[in-house]
């Protein structure tokens, strides 16, 4: 989801006119082919399955450890990859400080938050809150660039988003601060991570980095960040040996979810552009909650329903595409 957030910002840039170097392609909007429409909807079962996957994974490893093992295999995978595409790594010594801060934000933080958080709250509903992304991300790139300023439309969808996050949140914060309004608000912290990721992750494209470079680079640095914090808070080795449904599970959010994500997100970047992208953020949810019913017996609460669609209808506001095409029909509709 990390990815996600990172092409919010970027896109007006992408829009404007192409970019040299990694990034040539135009990020126009435009309607997507059915086969686009068949990647993005593998790659929200995918994102989708991540939940449930966390969900098996922290119920039996813990969070810094899962975490760490999550990037560690990821991190190889990216590798392996760029060398099967006879391409290097590739990144200047001096730009290594700048990855480190992107994995901090945009791996080990929201991973570990996300991973504590789902030891308390459901799949489906972790999901809801992360799809909450793009909303922090409006924010953040209003305080913190200089050519992604809020609008109307824009203010419009945040107050949407805010209130399905109250819905979803408020009734526990009113009665008391139990450990799951804990574990909800420690969503909502990691997918602000992803937000202020977003606006860092900007330098890299004006350095005509290579996203998958920066990628298998932050996840190489994301795994080498939490491998002390693994060994001292969880100290792994005082722990029973996982069944191998977990590490099946943490197989498959490195691999799948995670690395051939990656592949697969910044593929249907190149040919469907950033902002037909974004619809993923909507699709992921349903999926989870899904995947969370069927494997896991969760049930959601049913403020947690009404808080998804008041998120939604704040992406779709952000978005803007819907509100387009409502307006031309209408107009045509008048004429």
């Amino acid at each position: 989801m990390a990815t996600l957030s990172k092409e919010l910002f970027d896109r007006k840039g992408r829009d404007a006119k192409p970019v040299a170097g990694a990034y040539a392609t135009s990020m126009i909007n435009q309607e997507m082919t059915g086969r686009e429409w068949a990647v993005l909807l593998v790659l929200a079962v995918i994102w989708g399955g991540a939940f449930l996957f966390i969900g098996v994974a922290v119920r039996h490893v813990d969070p810094l450890t899962y975490v760490w093992l999550r990037l560690t295999i990821a991190a190889g995978a990216m590798m392996l990859f760029l060398k099967f595409k006879g391409e290097k790594l590739n990144l200047p010594r001096e730009v290594w400080g700048s990855v480190a801060v992107l994995a901090l934000l945009n791996n080990a933080l929201p991973f570990a938050l996300f991973g504590w958080g789902q030891t308390h709250i459901a799949s489906g509903l972790a999901s809801i809150l992360n799809a909450t992304t793009p909303i922090w991300g409006v924010l953040v790139a209003h305080f913190f660039t200089a050519d992604e300023r809020m609008t109307p439309r824009k203010i419009a969808g945040v107050l949407l988003g805010f209130a399905g996050v109250a819905t979803m949140i408020g009734p526990m914060l009113l009665a008391n601060v139990g450990t799951d309004a804990l574990a909800q608000l420690a969503c909502i912290a990691a997918a602000l991570c992803y937000a202020f990721a977003a606006v860092w992750a900007r330098r890299f494209r004006r350095m005509g980095l290579k996203p998958m470079s920066v990628t298998a680079g932050q996840l190489t640095a994301g795994a080498l960040m939490m491998l002390p914090l693994a060994l001292l808070v969880d100290q792994p080795w005082t722990q029973p040996f996982p069944p191998i449904t977990a590490w099946g599970a943490i197989v498959a959010l490195a691999l799948l979810c995670t690395a051939f994500g990656y592949v697969l997100y910044f593929r249907l970047i190149e040919t469907a552009g950033a902002t037909n992208a974004l619809l993923v953020t909507l699709l992921v949810p349903p999926f989870a909650i899904l995947f969370g019913s069927l494997f896991l017996s969760e049930v959601l609460a049913p403020q947690d329903f009404i808080g998804l669609a008041l998120i939604a209808l704040g992406l779709a506001a952000i978005d803007g595409r819907l509100v387009r095409r409502l307006s031309t029909g209408l107009s045509r509709q008048a004429a």
